[in-house]
């Protein structure tokens, strides 16, 4: 089979998205399938000279970003000629909305192959500029029912989606829900984990992590002053903070100060320093404004991380409370400081969340998710075999 997917970006940049088709495509090639991916040449602040090239046996094609509008949506128009010139049997489209979305989908109606399509929770708008909204309420209310109607499937990543995409156009008849999964890695134990000691952290010290963009959705700068509060009072916890920079990175460090119980560390890419950085953790944060359906709550999971989430979006439906972690609600810095210390503080509450999110974990297994996935392009080519 041979697979076109199409997404922002994708490997070297770290992006949510891009990850998710990483994951499905290199899992293809190694079942034998062609797998391609078109995405921008924009790294979000530059451009990738590398135009084409493969990564883990996926054949990657890099288009020319004309402009980005509102720092998300990118306009890379040459996507459409080479999905026409590719002769695919499926097209894979990520994130509702943008135009390489529509793109994709006129190439599919053109050579008359199926286009799937995977939303990845977009449905909020807060924390967008004001070009951004206006940019949204058109596009939302002009291409994108365009874009449902010339699409197979339409895979949602949470149930909470599922009338968010009726309002736009989308047929509930075509909606398949499939959970953001993540790599079977995270499930083994790290013999031997240096992280503690590579970034001067007791041994016996406590670890809150977040580990993500330091942008401003993420509420970074909330959890790091609830952590200012926590350590007023006592000086047993560590704070970290992972990610590349979005324009908070600064705001943090100057809410940390000096304190050498703050740790913002440079992004990780090796996914053995990831998983380390999981499994030396006492638990995980992510306060978010928004979020489809983290990545990073499905790693943290694995990793027998309890969590302090916001129950935002997608999020309720895969963690529940007090069995997965600590709801907080979004700018609740007292909630924040208290939810963190409640769970370092009772070890029974802490080892059944682990115990529990060991177990939750197995059923987000990549190989499991890209295998649900294949089955919905095997339905729709099926199904175009029999018109």
């Amino acid at each position: 089979m041979k697979i076109a997917f199409t997404q922002a970006y994708y490997l070297p940049v770290i992006d949510g998205p891009g990850q998710v088709v990483h994951e499905l495509a290199m899992r293809y090639v190694k079942e034998g399938h062609d797998a391609h991916v078109f995405c921008s040449d924009s790294d979000k602040y530059g451009t990738i000279e590398k135009k084409e090239e493969v990564i883990d046996g996926v054949k990657v094609h890099r288009c020319k970003n004309w402009f980005t509008i509102a720092n998300f949506a990118t306009f890379w128009p040459s996507v459409l000629p080479k999905l026409l010139k590719g002769n695919f049997d499926i097209i894979h489209s990520h994130v509702s909305g943008h135009s390489y979305v529509l793109f994709s989908a006129i190439a599919s109606r053109i050579k008359k192959v199926p286009h799937i399509h995977t939303t990845h929770c977009c449905w909020t708008s807060g924390y967008r500029s004001f070009g951004g909204k206006v940019a949204v309420w058109i596009v939302y209310r002009t291409f994108l029912p365009w874009m449902f109607k010339w699409t197979d499937r339409i895979i949602a990543i949470t149930p909470w989606e599922i009338n968010e995409i009726q309002k736009r156009g989308g047929k509930k008849e075509k909606i398949r829900v499939i959970p953001n999964g993540m790599n079977e890695i995270f499930f083994k134990k790290i013999k031997k984990n240096n992280f503690r000691k590579e970034h001067d952290i007791p041994p016996k010290a406590k670890i809150a992590l977040f580990f993500g963009r330091l942008n401003p959705t993420k509420g970074v700068d909330k959890l790091a002053l609830a952590e200012k509060e926590i350590l007023k009072t006592r000086k047993d916890i560590h704070f970290v903070f992972v990610g590349p920079d979005e324009g908070m990175l600064q705001p943090l460090k100057e809410i940390a100060g000096n304190d050498k119980n703050f740790h913002i560390l440079e992004p990780i890419r090796n996914r053995k320093k990831i998983a380390e950085m999981y499994q030396a953790a006492d638990l995980y944060c992510l306060p978010s404004y928004r979020e489809g359906l983290p990545l990073t709550m499905f790693e943290a999971m694995a990793s027998g991380n309890p969590l302090v989430m916001t129950p935002v979006n997608g999020v309720p439906y895969e963690m529940k409370e007090p069995e997965n972690g600590l709801f907080v609600k979004y700018g609740d810095v007292d909630g924040l400081a208290k939810a963190i210390t409640r769970i370092i503080d009772d070890k029974k509450l802490a080892a059944g969340m682990r115990k529990n999110n060991l177990k939750r974990a197995k059923q987000y297994d990549w190989n499991l998710i890209a295998k649900r996935i294949m089955e919905i392009y095997k339905e729709v080519l099926g199904a175009k075999a029999k018109r």
